[in-house]
């Protein structure tokens, strides 16, 4: 793509594993210059994050996480490697972080330091639970937030020990909620000359994930539990129905949904039955239903049922992940592509935004450190001191 909205935009990521350099990602999908500071020796852990190696020092899943960025190794904790930074802080339009709360301050990633040297620099912070209370200095990771903020008391089957979600819900949401935070500060500081702080935490992402039920309990008292079959809390029928081969996901958020679905199945009987008549009706009656509409839809399998009802009520096949991602709708829709990396090709998976209708492409990150000569050079230094700086392992 000849051009993109965030191009010229130079960002400093102080970041490892996944929730920070997720949310970078997508920044640098979109055209910003994202530098990874990783710290020595080994740079960011996930480079050794198995079980699939590309050579030493990075992985699939550290390239997940890292598509368009750049690398410098560098040690914020020696004064030459501070000096290094400061001179890229200069430089850029942002500094991002996803360390425990306490640190930035004492690394000096905020703004009340790095806006002495750059006002216009925004410094966005993804902690665990804050910089600004008694946790700041806690270690947090995503399922824990997903165990404290209720998720792991809404997932999973009635009357079965806590669940959580599949994947880390919580760091990617997290990642991508500071990217916006980051951006708005970016438009601000354009327009005022003075950039800011921006804060937000996996804790209170994830709080706020709790949306309605949130408000239906601090409102009326009314607290969201499991419900068998992954079903909508207010909403019948919105679950998954047992097919001829598996399982279908239904949701009849629509009256007429309800009507075209007992039409498709051919039960007229259900549109006649009083306890099904209307939305408090069925969801009164949820558990009499479920069995009416599995032996309806077990007379045939699940892909017969998806075309049956294709785009006429809301159905999905619900797929393990070698079928979700080998469905030919995924490659249809351009959602895959071909990175080129020294180890050999990796498929993997594109960004969501699209672009003019065009999706966004990525390029693998390279081995860590190797854009530090380059960047050093454009600071000013000399060859001579390039290689001191290597050799003194601050880059």
């Amino acid at each position: 793509m000849s051009s993109l909205p965030l191009q010229g935009i130079r960002i400093l990521a102080v970041e490892q594993y996944g929730a920070g350099p997720y949310g970078s990602m997508h920044l640098a999908d979109l055209g910003a210059e994202v530098i990874k500071i990783e710290s020595p020796p080994g740079g960011d852990v996930s480079r050794a994050t198995g079980p699939y190696f590309l050579g030493e020092g990075d992985s699939q899943f550290f390239q997940t996480f890292n598509l368009n960025k750049r690398s410098l190794r560098l040690d914020l904790k020696t004064a030459a490697g501070r000096q290094v930074f400061e001179r890229l802080v200069i430089t850029a339009d942002a500094v991002l972080n996803n360390l425990r709360g306490d640190q930035p301050a004492k690394l000096g990633l905020d703004y009340a330091t790095l806006g002495k040297l750059n006002p216009k620099i925004v410094c966005a912070h993804l902690s665990a639970y804050g910089r600004d209370n008694e946790r700041a200095a806690w270690p947090g990771y995503d399922y824990l937030m997903q165990a404290e903020a209720g998720f792991m008391s809404l997932t999973g089957e009635p009357g079965q020990p806590p669940s959580r979600f599949g994947l880390s819900m919580v760091d990617y949401m997290t990642g991508t909620t500071m990217a916006m935070g980051l951006l708005a500060a970016l438009l601000g500081a354009g327009r005022s000359g003075i950039g800011r702080d921006v804060d937000v935490s996996l804790f209170d992402v994830a709080l706020h994930q709790l949306s309605y039920p949130a408000t239906w309990y601090l409102n009326e008292g009314h607290e969201t539990t499991r419900l068998e079959r992954s079903a909508h809390p207010s909403t019948v029928p919105c679950q998954v129905y047992r097919t001829a081969d598996g399982w279908v996901m239904v949701m009849c958020m629509l009256e007429k949904f309800w009507q075209t679905f007992i039409a498709g199945i051919d039960c007229p009987s259900l549109a006649t039955d009083a306890r099904f008549a209307d939305f408090p009706a069925r969801r009164a009656n949820r558990e009499a239903l479920t069995p009416l509409v599995d032996e309806a839809l077990m007379h045939h399998d699940t892909a017969y049922w998806v075309a049956q009802f294709a785009g006429k009520i809301p159905i999905a096949p619900v797929l393990d992940v070698a079928h979700a991602l080998d469905n030919p709708y995924v490659e249809r829709i351009n959602m895959l592509q071909s990175v080129e990396h020294p180890q050999g090709t990796q498929r993997m998976l594109r960004s969501p935004i699209k672009l003019n209708g065009e999706r966004l492409s990525g390029t693998a990150c390279p081995p860590l450190s190797a854009d530090s000569d380059a960047l050093l050079e454009e600071l000013g230094y000399s060859a001579q001191e390039r290689g001191q700086l290597v050799s003194q392992g601050v880059v």
